[in-house]
């Protein structure tokens, strides 16, 4: 048997070329779809993409409007997002309310989206948005603390919660309640729940009340 002509090597090669980019475009489709990975970026691709506790959902604007009115949000206040994802929440509560506030993420690509969000909205001296482990992050300077996380999540955070924060500041979530911890207030806006508690005093024993 001959060997192959020239015209049929270059034509196998071009199919194996072509089977490899489909391949490789099906993995960076599957890549870039899961919910349970970072946001898509040449960092993220090729530097190791963290895996998300939460994955990202946006927050209706209604939704927001109603969490920082529950959330009793004004001028003097911290408030802490957790799982800030494109920032909106902290954004509002900046631009409609005047408050302060840190916002975290895992995902390092929807933090830059959410620290140029907030120079559009004019807002980028009053918020910072950290790439950070909402699980590493100090809890104590907040009056506020918004979060649109998962049950078991929330359950994770309850007791850091209810340590770290000061007795009177607010505990706001979208969808997701505290387990046995009843909230003080739930409303409905923007078609989600919204839940809300208030961090009681503390006995002698620097140990919340034992009703919560």
């Amino acid at each position: 048997m001959g060997l192959p002509s020239s015209s049929s090597v270059r034509v196998r090669i071009a199919a194996v070329l072509l089977t490899s980019l489909v391949l490789a475009g099906v993995w960076l489709a599957m890549r870039c779809t899961s919910p349970g990975l970072a946001s898509c970026s040449v960092r993220t691709l090729f530097g190791g993409a963290p895996k998300l506790d939460v994955p990202y959902v946006t927050t209706r604007p209604e939704t927001v409007a109603l969490m920082l009115e529950m959330g009793d949000v004004g001028p003097d206040d911290f408030v802490l997002d957790l799982g800030t994802g494109d920032g909106r929440i902290l954004i509002a509560a900046a631009r409609e309310r005047g408050a302060r506030g840190l916002g975290v993420d895992i995902d390092p690509v929807m933090i830059r989206r959410a620290q140029a969000n907030a120079r559009r909205a004019g807002v980028e001296d009053r918020v910072e948005f950290r790439v950070a482990d909402l699980f590493d992050t100090p809890l104590g300077e907040a009056d506020v603390v918004t979060m649109y996380l998962l049950p078991q999540v929330n359950l994770q955070l309850r007791p850091r919660l209810l340590a770290e924060l000061r007795p009177g500041a607010r505990v706001v979530s979208h969808a997701w309640d505290m387990g046995d911890w009843k909230p003080d207030d739930t409303q409905r806006g923007g078609g989600a729940y919204v839940h809300r508690w208030t961090i009681p005093a503390r006995d002698g024993m620097g140990e919340v009340g034992s009703d919560h």
